[in-house]
Protein backbone atom coordinates (compact mmCIF):
# COMPACT_ATOMS: atom_id res chain seq x y z
CA UNK A 1 0.00 0.00 0.00
CA UNK A 2 1.27 3.10 -1.10
CA UNK A 3 1.57 6.17 1.46
CA UNK A 4 -0.25 9.25 1.57
CA UNK A 5 2.63 10.90 -0.14
CA UNK A 6 3.41 8.45 -2.39
CA UNK A 7 -0.30 8.13 -3.68
CA UNK A 8 -0.46 11.87 -4.07
CA UNK A 9 2.83 11.73 -6.22
CA UNK A 10 0.82 8.94 -8.10
CA UNK A 11 -2.53 11.17 -9.06
CA UNK A 12 -0.42 14.02 -9.88
CA UNK A 13 2.06 12.51 -12.23
CA UNK A 14 -0.67 10.03 -13.72
CA UNK A 15 0.75 7.16 -12.38
CA UNK A 16 -0.80 4.46 -10.61
CA UNK A 17 -2.35 5.33 -7.33
CA UNK A 18 -4.20 2.32 -5.44
CA UNK A 19 -7.03 4.95 -3.53
CA UNK A 20 -8.12 8.47 -4.18
CA UNK A 21 -6.35 10.92 -2.32
CA UNK A 22 -8.75 11.42 0.50
CA UNK A 23 -9.24 15.36 1.56
CA UNK A 24 -6.27 16.92 3.06
CA UNK A 25 -4.91 13.58 4.51
CA UNK A 26 -1.34 14.37 1.97
CA UNK A 27 -0.90 17.37 4.53
CA UNK A 28 0.29 17.57 8.02
CA UNK A 29 -0.30 21.30 8.61
CA UNK A 30 1.43 23.72 10.92
CA UNK A 31 -1.49 26.04 11.64
CA UNK A 32 -1.67 29.06 13.95
CA UNK A 33 1.35 28.23 15.88
CA UNK A 34 3.84 30.66 15.23
CA UNK A 35 4.61 33.63 17.45
CA UNK A 36 3.33 35.95 14.95
CA UNK A 37 0.02 34.20 15.21
CA UNK A 38 -0.15 33.17 18.90
CA UNK A 39 1.35 36.38 19.73
CA UNK A 40 -1.63 38.18 18.12
CA UNK A 41 -4.93 39.28 19.16
CA UNK A 42 -7.79 36.88 20.54
CA UNK A 43 -10.13 36.10 18.11
CA UNK A 44 -13.00 33.71 17.79
CA UNK A 45 -17.00 33.40 17.93
CA UNK A 46 -18.56 36.64 19.13
CA UNK A 47 -15.24 38.66 19.48
CA UNK A 48 -13.89 41.61 17.54
CA UNK A 49 -10.62 42.33 17.18
CA UNK A 50 -7.85 44.28 15.09
CA UNK A 51 -5.23 42.24 12.64
CA UNK A 52 -1.45 43.33 13.56
CA UNK A 53 -2.02 45.53 10.29
CA UNK A 54 -5.20 47.29 11.90
CA UNK A 55 -8.07 45.46 9.53
CA UNK A 56 -11.00 45.05 11.96
CA UNK A 57 -12.38 41.97 12.37
CA UNK A 58 -15.77 40.54 14.00
CA UNK A 59 -17.28 37.22 14.37
CA UNK A 60 -20.87 36.71 15.68
CA UNK A 61 -21.85 33.82 17.64
CA UNK A 62 -23.62 32.23 14.78
CA UNK A 63 -21.67 32.79 11.84
CA UNK A 64 -18.77 30.33 10.65
CA UNK A 65 -16.10 32.42 11.18
CA UNK A 66 -14.75 36.39 11.59
CA UNK A 67 -15.38 38.78 8.96
CA UNK A 68 -13.44 42.44 8.02
CA UNK A 69 -15.71 45.37 8.68
CA UNK A 70 -15.50 48.17 6.36
CA UNK A 71 -17.08 51.52 7.65
CA UNK A 72 -15.70 54.37 6.65
CA UNK A 73 -13.71 54.69 10.11
CA UNK A 74 -12.48 51.54 10.12
CA UNK A 75 -11.13 51.03 6.49
CA UNK A 76 -7.40 50.99 7.02
CA UNK A 77 -5.77 52.66 3.42
CA UNK A 78 -8.62 54.78 2.06
CA UNK A 79 -6.61 56.37 -0.85
CA UNK A 80 -4.27 53.53 -2.59
CA UNK A 81 -1.79 56.24 -3.25
CA UNK A 82 -0.77 57.10 0.12
CA UNK A 83 0.03 53.12 0.72
CA UNK A 84 3.67 54.02 1.41
CA UNK A 85 2.80 56.47 4.50
CA UNK A 86 -0.56 54.83 5.89
CA UNK A 87 0.70 50.80 6.02
CA UNK A 88 3.09 50.19 8.44
CA UNK A 89 4.81 46.05 8.09
CA UNK A 90 3.93 44.11 11.77
CA UNK A 91 6.89 43.11 13.31
CA UNK A 92 7.52 39.11 12.80
CA UNK A 93 10.99 38.47 15.03
CA UNK A 94 10.45 36.77 18.24
CA UNK A 95 12.24 35.48 20.78
CA UNK A 96 13.72 31.91 19.51
CA UNK A 97 11.96 29.88 22.79
CA UNK A 98 9.11 31.75 21.31
CA UNK A 99 8.70 29.43 18.45
CA UNK A 100 9.54 25.83 20.20
CA UNK A 101 5.40 24.96 20.23
CA UNK A 102 5.84 25.43 16.45
CA UNK A 103 8.81 23.34 16.49
CA UNK A 104 7.14 20.71 18.33
CA UNK A 105 4.23 20.57 17.09
CA UNK A 106 6.57 20.07 13.49
CA UNK A 107 8.08 16.93 14.94
CA UNK A 108 5.16 15.06 15.13
CA UNK A 109 4.94 14.30 11.35
CA UNK A 110 6.19 11.74 9.67
CA UNK A 111 7.85 13.35 6.47
CA UNK A 112 7.66 9.41 4.71
CA UNK A 113 3.89 9.79 5.15
CA UNK A 114 2.64 13.14 4.43
CA UNK A 115 4.39 16.85 3.33
CA UNK A 116 4.72 18.98 6.59
CA UNK A 117 2.86 22.42 5.58
CA UNK A 118 2.57 25.22 6.22
CA UNK A 119 -0.67 27.85 5.87
CA UNK A 120 -0.71 31.35 5.06
CA UNK A 121 -3.68 33.84 4.51
CA UNK A 122 -4.53 36.02 3.41
CA UNK A 123 -3.10 36.17 0.29
CA UNK A 124 -2.36 39.25 -2.49
CA UNK A 125 -5.41 39.80 -3.54
CA UNK A 126 -7.12 39.77 0.07
CA UNK A 127 -4.67 41.63 1.53
CA UNK A 128 -5.48 44.48 -0.88
CA UNK A 129 -9.12 44.42 0.04
CA UNK A 130 -9.02 43.81 3.82
CA UNK A 131 -6.62 47.13 3.61
CA UNK A 132 -9.15 49.14 1.47
CA UNK A 133 -12.19 47.43 1.25
CA UNK A 134 -13.54 45.33 -1.73
CA UNK A 135 -15.22 48.26 -3.79
CA UNK A 136 -11.90 50.30 -2.95
CA UNK A 137 -9.53 47.54 -3.54
CA UNK A 138 -11.17 46.58 -7.24
CA UNK A 139 -11.84 50.51 -8.13
CA UNK A 140 -7.72 50.77 -7.13
CA UNK A 141 -6.96 47.79 -9.14
CA UNK A 142 -8.87 49.49 -11.91
CA UNK A 143 -7.69 52.67 -12.26
CA UNK A 144 -4.22 52.52 -9.84
CA UNK A 145 -3.08 49.29 -11.34
CA UNK A 146 0.88 50.19 -11.51
CA UNK A 147 0.43 51.72 -7.77
CA UNK A 148 -1.58 48.03 -6.06
CA UNK A 149 1.29 46.35 -8.31
CA UNK A 150 4.38 48.58 -6.32
CA UNK A 151 2.16 47.98 -2.69
CA UNK A 152 2.05 44.31 -3.40
CA UNK A 153 5.54 43.53 -3.98
CA UNK A 154 6.15 45.57 -0.75
CA UNK A 155 4.03 43.07 0.82
CA UNK A 156 5.21 40.15 -1.44
CA UNK A 157 8.62 41.09 0.91
CA UNK A 158 7.31 41.06 4.36
CA UNK A 159 5.36 37.67 3.47
CA UNK A 160 8.60 36.60 2.72
CA UNK A 161 10.30 37.71 5.84
CA UNK A 162 7.29 36.27 7.69
CA UNK A 163 7.51 32.95 5.71
CA UNK A 164 11.80 33.03 6.78
CA UNK A 165 10.88 32.79 10.14
CA UNK A 166 8.97 29.62 9.89
CA UNK A 167 10.80 28.01 7.21
CA UNK A 168 14.39 28.38 8.78
CA UNK A 169 12.86 26.62 11.68
CA UNK A 170 10.60 23.70 10.72
CA UNK A 171 11.56 23.10 6.55
CA UNK A 172 8.09 22.51 5.93
CA UNK A 173 7.95 20.95 2.14
CA UNK A 174 4.56 22.19 1.63
CA UNK A 175 2.74 25.03 1.66
CA UNK A 176 -0.95 26.03 1.84
CA UNK A 177 -1.75 29.58 0.89
CA UNK A 178 -5.11 31.29 0.97
CA UNK A 179 -6.30 33.83 -1.76
CA UNK A 180 -9.75 33.84 -3.07
CA UNK A 181 -9.99 35.21 -6.68
CA UNK A 182 -14.08 35.17 -7.46
CA UNK A 183 -17.74 34.09 -6.87
CA UNK A 184 -19.47 30.40 -7.43
CA UNK A 185 -19.96 32.02 -11.21
CA UNK A 186 -16.73 34.43 -11.53
CA UNK A 187 -13.34 35.74 -11.02
CA UNK A 188 -13.45 39.58 -9.45
CA UNK A 189 -11.40 40.95 -11.84
CA UNK A 190 -10.66 40.06 -16.08
CA UNK A 191 -7.65 37.66 -16.75
CA UNK A 192 -5.79 40.53 -18.07
CA UNK A 193 -6.00 42.97 -14.82
CA UNK A 194 -4.81 40.00 -12.90
CA UNK A 195 -1.87 39.45 -14.82
CA UNK A 196 -1.27 42.74 -14.66
CA UNK A 197 -1.07 43.52 -10.94
CA UNK A 198 -0.72 40.08 -9.13
CA UNK A 199 0.70 37.42 -11.38
CA UNK A 200 4.87 38.52 -11.27
CA UNK A 201 4.21 39.02 -7.38
CA UNK A 202 2.90 35.65 -7.13
CA UNK A 203 5.66 33.86 -8.91
CA UNK A 204 8.21 36.33 -7.46
CA UNK A 205 6.40 34.69 -3.92
CA UNK A 206 6.11 31.00 -5.12
CA UNK A 207 9.92 31.14 -6.45
CA UNK A 208 10.79 31.55 -3.07
CA UNK A 209 9.16 29.07 -1.38
CA UNK A 210 10.03 26.37 -3.84
CA UNK A 211 14.15 27.36 -4.02
CA UNK A 212 13.74 27.52 0.13
CA UNK A 213 12.72 23.47 0.16
CA UNK A 214 8.66 24.08 0.15
CA UNK A 215 8.29 21.36 -3.09
CA UNK A 216 4.38 21.50 -2.90
CA UNK A 217 2.33 24.56 -3.47
CA UNK A 218 -1.46 24.14 -2.97
CA UNK A 219 -2.97 27.26 -3.71
CA UNK A 220 -6.51 27.86 -2.05
CA UNK A 221 -9.60 29.65 -3.86
CA UNK A 222 -13.46 28.54 -3.56
CA UNK A 223 -14.46 30.22 -6.04
CA UNK A 224 -14.93 30.15 -9.19
CA UNK A 225 -10.97 30.85 -10.99
CA UNK A 226 -11.07 28.25 -14.21
CA UNK A 227 -9.88 31.59 -16.02
CA UNK A 228 -7.09 31.78 -13.97
CA UNK A 229 -5.63 27.96 -14.04
CA UNK A 230 -3.24 29.02 -16.81
CA UNK A 231 -1.70 31.45 -14.95
CA UNK A 232 -1.89 29.34 -11.70
CA UNK A 233 0.57 27.03 -13.72
CA UNK A 234 2.85 29.86 -14.27
CA UNK A 235 2.83 31.06 -10.42
CA UNK A 236 4.27 26.97 -9.84
CA UNK A 237 0.81 26.10 -8.09
CA UNK A 238 0.94 22.27 -7.75
CA UNK A 239 -2.74 22.10 -6.59
CA UNK A 240 -5.86 24.65 -7.47
CA UNK A 241 -7.26 23.75 -3.82
CA UNK A 242 -11.18 24.56 -3.82
CA UNK A 243 -12.10 24.14 -6.81
CA UNK A 244 -15.32 24.47 -7.03
CA UNK A 245 -18.12 22.43 -9.57
CA UNK A 246 -18.90 26.02 -11.59
CA UNK A 247 -15.29 25.64 -12.11
CA UNK A 248 -16.44 22.83 -14.18
CA UNK A 249 -13.29 20.86 -12.99
CA UNK A 250 -13.77 17.33 -15.06
CA UNK A 251 -12.79 19.80 -18.30
CA UNK A 252 -9.63 21.29 -16.54
CA UNK A 253 -8.63 17.76 -15.82
CA UNK A 254 -8.63 17.01 -19.33
CA UNK A 255 -7.26 20.45 -20.36
CA UNK A 256 -4.49 20.71 -17.69
CA UNK A 257 -3.84 17.30 -15.91
CA UNK A 258 -0.09 16.82 -15.73
CA UNK A 259 0.27 20.67 -15.11
CA UNK A 260 -1.93 21.26 -12.58
CA UNK A 261 -3.89 18.64 -10.13
CA UNK A 262 -7.17 19.94 -8.62
CA UNK A 263 -8.68 19.32 -5.53
CA UNK A 264 -12.55 19.95 -4.07
CA UNK A 265 -15.86 19.57 -6.79
CA UNK A 266 -17.93 18.95 -3.24
CA UNK A 267 -19.38 22.69 -2.48
CA UNK A 268 -19.49 23.36 0.89
CA UNK A 269 -22.93 25.11 0.05
CA UNK A 270 -24.64 21.41 -1.18
CA UNK A 271 -22.75 19.18 1.35
CA UNK A 272 -22.27 21.41 4.11
CA UNK A 273 -25.28 22.04 6.12
CA UNK A 274 -27.34 21.63 8.90
CA UNK A 275 -29.89 18.83 7.44
CA UNK A 276 -27.10 16.82 5.62
CA UNK A 277 -27.80 13.18 5.28
CA UNK A 278 -25.59 10.12 4.61
CA UNK A 279 -27.09 10.04 1.73
CA UNK A 280 -26.75 13.35 0.15
CA UNK A 281 -22.90 12.79 0.80
CA UNK A 282 -23.00 9.00 -0.88
CA UNK A 283 -24.57 11.05 -4.14
CA UNK A 284 -22.57 13.99 -4.34
CA UNK A 285 -18.81 12.29 -3.59
CA UNK A 286 -20.13 9.51 -6.38
CA UNK A 287 -20.94 12.28 -8.53
CA UNK A 288 -17.32 13.59 -8.04
CA UNK A 289 -15.19 10.55 -8.33
CA UNK A 290 -17.17 9.52 -11.73
CA UNK A 291 -17.01 12.78 -13.39
CA UNK A 292 -13.27 14.00 -12.37
CA UNK A 293 -12.07 10.10 -12.49
CA UNK A 294 -8.85 9.25 -10.74
CA UNK A 295 -6.07 11.53 -11.78
CA UNK A 296 -4.89 14.65 -11.38
CA UNK A 297 -8.21 15.12 -8.89
CA UNK A 298 -8.14 14.83 -5.15
CA UNK A 299 -12.18 14.90 -4.05
CA UNK A 300 -12.79 16.97 -1.06
CA UNK A 301 -14.86 19.63 0.27
CA UNK A 302 -13.99 22.77 -1.01
CA UNK A 303 -13.48 24.77 2.04
CA UNK A 304 -9.48 25.90 2.49
CA UNK A 305 -8.60 23.03 5.34
CA UNK A 306 -9.72 20.09 6.74
CA UNK A 307 -13.21 20.22 8.78
CA UNK A 308 -16.45 21.53 7.92
CA UNK A 309 -19.08 24.24 9.40
CA UNK A 310 -21.16 21.19 10.91
CA UNK A 311 -20.29 18.57 12.91
CA UNK A 312 -19.08 15.43 11.08
CA UNK A 313 -19.80 16.35 7.75
CA UNK A 314 -16.19 16.12 6.91
CA UNK A 315 -15.47 12.61 8.83
CA UNK A 316 -18.89 11.20 6.94
CA UNK A 317 -17.07 12.36 3.09
CA UNK A 318 -13.76 11.09 3.92
CA UNK A 319 -15.70 7.66 5.46
CA UNK A 320 -17.21 7.41 1.68
CA UNK A 321 -13.85 8.55 0.39
CA UNK A 322 -12.65 5.44 1.47
CA UNK A 323 -15.56 3.15 0.99
CA UNK A 324 -15.29 4.54 -2.93
CA UNK A 325 -11.71 3.63 -3.03
CA UNK A 326 -12.34 0.25 -1.89
CA UNK A 327 -14.79 0.12 -4.92
CA UNK A 328 -12.98 1.90 -7.30
CA UNK A 329 -9.25 0.50 -6.86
Amino acid sequence: MLTKRENLHEVMTGGQPDRYVNQFEYLYLVFFADPYTTKGPVSGPGLDWKTPWGVTYSWPEWAPGGMPIHKPETIVLHDVKDWKSVLKAPNVQFPEEDYQPMKDLAAGCDRNDQYLAMAVFPGLFEATHLFMGMEGALTAIALEPETVREMIEWYVDWEIEYAQTIVSRIHPDALLHHDDWGTQISTFMSPAMFREVYLEPYKRLYGWYKANGVELIVHHSDSFAATFVPMMIEMGIDIYQGAMTTNKVPELIAQYGGQISFHGALDNGVIDRENWTPELIDREVRRAVKECGKLYYIPGLVAGGPGSTFPEVYEAISEKIDELSKEDF
